[in-house]
């Protein structure tokens, strides 16, 4: 069986599933050799290793992609609201306040990001012994109350100067800082969501969505000076709610993007690809439970195969470590999986889980 703590190996992985010693059950030496030249020229086409330094690096060189993300987008936005800044002391603006107080907001949701960015870094301890991964999930709950908070304040502003409306001045520069809010925001929204899901990280893809938000509010400003311009007094307080309204919608998705990770959801299509990969694997009869669980932004599986009875230690935990092996390539993200060998029952034979029966809640079969 492969190593309860989740080490990396240090020796060779079987290709074949398990050695070969006369016994039925082994399989044959045509396939096995078929399954190794398979596996070797998928090495040639994505060389990789399971290296603990190899592993190491790979967190570390997500985690720096995120902080370059994070770094780069506050620059952006906060130049960009700088510059909303003033022109709303100028012109009065409720409209350009409540898309200025979002873009501060969503410029400032880099530093909790940036915290769990550093913290997932650290290695893990006999406390947390999954390491500090979690912290991004903390971090996207950080970012979704800001939100709401924004389209609070974006609404009360907005319903105070709807009933108590006042003139709007220097227009153009309204129209102006509109659209360097929506430019600014729109590019900081596609590379945060782009970064976001080249890591696998939630918490910067609801950060984009947010940024994705202000980039239409600040169009809705836009409509609201044109509207002003015009002579309409209410434009302003009008677009104003309509701005509550969308930063409303996006808390939605933002929301429901963070609840997922938080509750350990995973796409289907990944758990698909673990148990083909898994089926592949010589040695392996069925596939029994399987748990694939997001750790910040990498993935962790726990999965028991189903093997010969007949198999000895040595020769189960060969087809244990080619299975963490197939789930390695097959797996986009996932930096280590626990294998656990269960022999095949016969007819006849004793459940060898009896001793857990009066546990099965905590040990119910995935559905």
């Amino acid at each position: 069986m492969n190593d309860p703590h989740g080490h990396p190996h240090s020796h060779p992985h079987p290709h074949d599933g398990h050695p070969h010693d006369g016994h039925p059950h082994d399989g044959h030496a045509h396939g096995g050799r078929i399954a190794r030249w398979r596996h070797t020229a998928r090495h040639l086409v994505t060389p990789h290793s399971h290296e603990s330094a190899d592993k190491t690096d790979a967190a570390l060189e997500s985690s720096a992609k995120g902080m370059r993300a994070l770094w780069v987008s506050l620059g952006v936005l906060g130049a960009t609201a700088l510059m909303q800044v003033v022109v709303v002391i100028l012109s009065g603006s409720v409209a350009l306040l409540g898309d200025t107080v979002h873009n501060a907001a969503d410029a400032l949701t880099a530093l909790p990001l940036a915290v769990a960015f550093v913290l997932g870094r650290r290695a893990a301890t006999r406390r947390f012994t999954y390491g500090y991964g979690r912290a991004e999930d903390v971090a996207g709950l950080v970012i979704v109350l800001t939100i709401a908070a924004s389209a609070v304040f974006a609404g009360w502003t907005a319903v105070d100067r709807l009933l108590d409306p006042r003139p709007i001045s220097y227009l153009p520069a309204v129209a102006a800082a509109a659209v360097v809010g929506f430019i600014g925001n729109e590019w900081v929204a596609r590379y945060r969501i782009r970064v976001g899901r080249e890591i696998g990280s939630a918490a910067l893809v609801a950060d984009g969505l947010h940024a994705r938000t202000d980039g239409f509010t600040s169009l809705a400003v836009l409509l609201g000076a044109g509207g002003a311009a015009i002579g309409w007094r209410l434009a302003d307080p009008v677009v104003g709610l309509l701005i509550t309204a969308a930063i409303v919608f996006v808390l939605r998705d933002a929301a429901g993007e963070v609840f997922r990770r938080v509750m350990d959801a995973v796409d289907p299509a990944l758990v698909d690809a673990a148990e083909s990969a898994l089926l592949a694997v010589p040695g392996v009869r069925a596939v029994g439970e399987l748990r694939l669980r997001w750790i910040g932004h990498r993935l962790r599986a726990e999965v028991a195969v189903v093997v010969d009875g007949e198999l000895t230690v040595r020769q189960a935990h060969h087809v244990a470590v080619a299975a963490e092996h197939a789930l390695l390539h097959a797996v986009p993200k996932l930096t280590a999986a626990l294998v656990h060998a269960d022999p095949a029952v016969t007819p006849g034979e004793a459940d060898p889980h009896a001793a857990l029966s009066h546990h099965a809640p905590a040990h119910a079969p995935v559905v």
